[in-house]
């Protein structure tokens, strides 16, 4: 059987680096070759699991896109039920909204007002936590709804952006399958 490290290494092995994406200087961490790869995918839903099996969560939260793809199973293997955050105009009933500052102007995530209720545990989950900015806003919104953040969960976690440190000013925990250094 694998140990830890081995799976950890397994699941890096499978983030793609694409320089200069979306812009000159980036390097963009994909996670598609993640999903692509089953083992992988299996690896890192596993390592979720683990983490939150005995959480009592509720819902998970998944932000728009790539927190679909890893909440959703996670969600079927906690006996939970799956809630989306998206951008504007995208969910078809009543929805609350949270607007967030960016480098560069702002950002609006939206989700349906019936989503949760007072008493729920919500575990918010995306791809990736670089500044933190959606994160903190999705917690907001899940708060906003009278529901509780158990915890907001990445597959990957940018460390020099420092969005952990964001997210845990608003008094939610963290948790990073890998974390890069990006030196």
């Amino acid at each position: 059987m694998m140990t830890d490290v081995n799976n950890l290494q397994y699941v890096r092995e499978h983030v793609r680096e694409v320089p200069d994406f979306p812009k000159k200087g980036i390097l963009f961490l994909d996670v598609t070759t993640i999903v692509k790869d089953a083992k992988a995918f299996n690896l890192c839903i596993d390592f979720l699991y683990e983490k939150f099996k005995d959480a009592n969560i509720n819902y998970i939260a998944g932000i728009e896109s790539r927190g679909f793809i890893f909440g959703a199973p996670l969600a079927c293997r906690l006996n939970a039920g799956f809630i989306t955050i998206r951008k504007p105009n995208k969910l078809p009933a009543d929805t609350i909204k949270e607007t967030y500052s960016l480098e560069y102007g702002t950002d609006t995530i939206e989700m349906h007002a019936d989503a949760v209720k007072a008493g729920d545990r919500v575990l918010v989950i995306d791809d990736l936590l670089a500044t933190g900015g959606t994160a903190v806003a999705a917690c907001n919104l899940v708060k906003k709804a009278g529901a509780e953040v158990a915890a907001a969960a990445f597959i990957i976690e940018l460390d020099p952006l420092k969005g952990r440190e964001k997210i845990e000013a608003s008094g939610v925990d963290v948790v990073s399958m890998l974390n890069y250094d990006l030196d």
